[in-house]
């Protein structure tokens, strides 16, 4: 599992925060233990962010084998049909012309 940008930022801003919290508390300065408590709050949605792209990040890996083989099987569907179709008419063309 990778670790995103955001997840580092997001740490590092609850970090910050609780930091800057209590040194407003100790200081009382409501101002500055607000502004702490808000880091936090941005640091921990910073993280739960991160959590989810690296989630998808994680999840594209790990199927991505899977989609190309998909992709492939489905071309080749596809071009195998389109053979079939055009033998098909060539067929029916030639008997309407053999009549």
């Amino acid at each position: 599992m990778s670790t995103s940008n955001s997840t580092i930022k997001g740490k590092y801003d609850e970090v910050a925060g609780k930091v800057k919290q209590a040194a407003g508390e100790a200081l009382h300065n409501d101002r500055m233990a607000n502004a702490g408590a808000a880091q936090q709050v941005k640091g921990q949605a910073e993280q739960a962010w991160g959590s989810v792209k690296e989630a998808v990040q994680d999840t594209r890996e790990r199927h991505q084998p899977q989609a190309e083989q998909k992709a492939h099987d489905v071309r080749e569907k596809v071009t195998s049909t389109a053979q079939h179709v055009k033998e098909r008419v060539q067929s029916n063309t030639e008997n309407l012309r053999s009549k």
